[in-house]
């Protein structure tokens, strides 16, 4: 009884109808999409490092503010800094006074000490040349001796000396090791007054351009290290968008090709872009092998901020006022791909040729004429087959 059971059920399963899904040929647009996940960046960006250990004196300025170019946004306490520079300043007026004295041959005072001392050094010598002119008229005529003659010698001798030695010191007033010396103080005074100046410069925090406060980390009145971040504020009105593509897809992609950006913070809303630069090389990335690129997005209502992970298609394709057809219709085997359109409630198998396909829809360039119906699936997973009868479902 069992098997004339069965054997009923399969025969009548047999020749009853296929209940199908159907879909019908559309004339329409199609993309190709290369889909993946980013992250923003801003392509101007300014950071502010603490330049010295110290507190926070000012704060003007709360995350998500709007700033101007020139804008005073945050102040370090540079007292310490400030009296660092002044004493560097006088240091570099030092120094430079030093340097004026070499070049002079020193100061005033023993420029007058100097000429002093080389015009009496001229003086003596003058008059030893005198008393030896005298004396040797006198030895001619037999009234001084050779003796006092060879005296008067080595007076004037030992007073061009003077004069030598007078002259030399006024010319060389400072040694090499001197000048050396005064010149490397000179070098390091101006060093420390502009390491000086710089930090009471970054002292103060200023916008380099306008923009938005986007990370503050720090509070008034609050401490920071040497080199803490203070703030970040970047220009926000286009930004960039960093992806990574996964390596079948990377010869898909070409410059300037369209791109728009999802974020789930924001359901529903859509930047637009186009690609920047496409990959140059593969590298692993987890589990993946990837490519990077990157695209310009205008950002006008300042809405997509930086470091958020976004989603990113970029459209490889696009055809507009074209025949599509469910994906799920076409099928494919060792020769053509083809589909199963439904003719006089019979399936009918039809060879199509195809051209750009995504997730849901693909292309038809031939085989089916607009409006044609086309089987999906059976309702209750039969294989389709060329001529089984068919019956249409919801």
């Amino acid at each position: 009884m069992i098997i004339l059971a069965v054997t009923f059920a399969y025969f009548y399963f047999r020749s009853a109808p296929l209940r199908v899904h159907a879909g019908r040929v559309e004339r329409g647009p199609i993309r190709s999409m290369v889909s993946t996940n980013g992250k923003v960046e801003p392509i101007q960006n300014f950071e502010a490092h603490a330049p010295i250990a110290t507190t926070v004196k000012r704060l003007l300025v709360k995350e998500g503010d709007h700033v101007r170019k020139g804008e005073l946004l945050l102040e370090l306490d540079a007292a310490d800094v400030r009296s660092q520079a002044a004493r560097a300043e006088a240091q570099v007026k030092t120094a430079a006074a030093e340097q004026a004295e070499l070049k002079t041959g020193g100061t005033q005072e023993e420029l007058i000490a100097l000429n002093t001392q080389l015009a009496k050094a001229k003086s003596a010598r003058a008059a030893a040349q005198q008393n030896l002119d005298a004396l040797r008229r006198l030895q001619q005529q037999g009234a001084a001796s050779p003796g006092e003659v060879q005296v008067a010698e080595q007076v004037l001798q030992n007073a061009q000396a003077d004069v030598t030695q007078a002259e030399q010191k006024k010319k060389d007033r400072y040694s090499q090791p001197e000048v050396a010396k005064i010149q490397s103080q000179a070098t390091e005074a101006q060093a420390a007054y502009d390491a000086a100046e710089d930090t009471l410069a970054k002292s103060e925090v200023r916008a380099p351009f306008d923009g938005i406060v986007y990370s503050l980390p720090v509070k008034l009145g609050g401490f920071v290290q040497a080199g803490d971040l203070l703030l970040q504020a970047a220009d926000l009105s286009r930004v960039l968008v960093r992806a990574f593509v996964d390596e079948p897809d990377i010869a898909r992609l070409r410059r300037d090709q369209k791109v728009e950006i999802t974020w789930d913070a924001i359901p529903g809303r859509i930047w637009t872009g186009t690609l920047a630069t496409v990959p140059s090389i593969v590298k692993p990335r987890q589990n993946r092998n990837v490519g990077e690129t990157t695209c310009i997005v205008d950002n006008d209502d300042l809405k997509l901020l930086p470091n958020v992970n976004v989603g990113v298609s970029i459209i490889a394709a696009e055809h507009d006022h074209v025949l599509t057809l469910q994906r799920d219709a076409l099928h494919a085997d060792d020769t053509a791909p083809f589909v199963y359109s439904i003719v006089g409630n019979r399936l009918h198998r039809q060879p199509v040729q195809i051209s750009l396909l995504n997730l849901t829809r693909v292309e038809i360039t031939s085989g089916l004429a607009e409006g044609a119906v086309v089987a999906l699936s059976s309702d209750d997973g039969r294989p389709l087959t060329d001529g089984a009868a068919v019956k249409i479902v919801p």
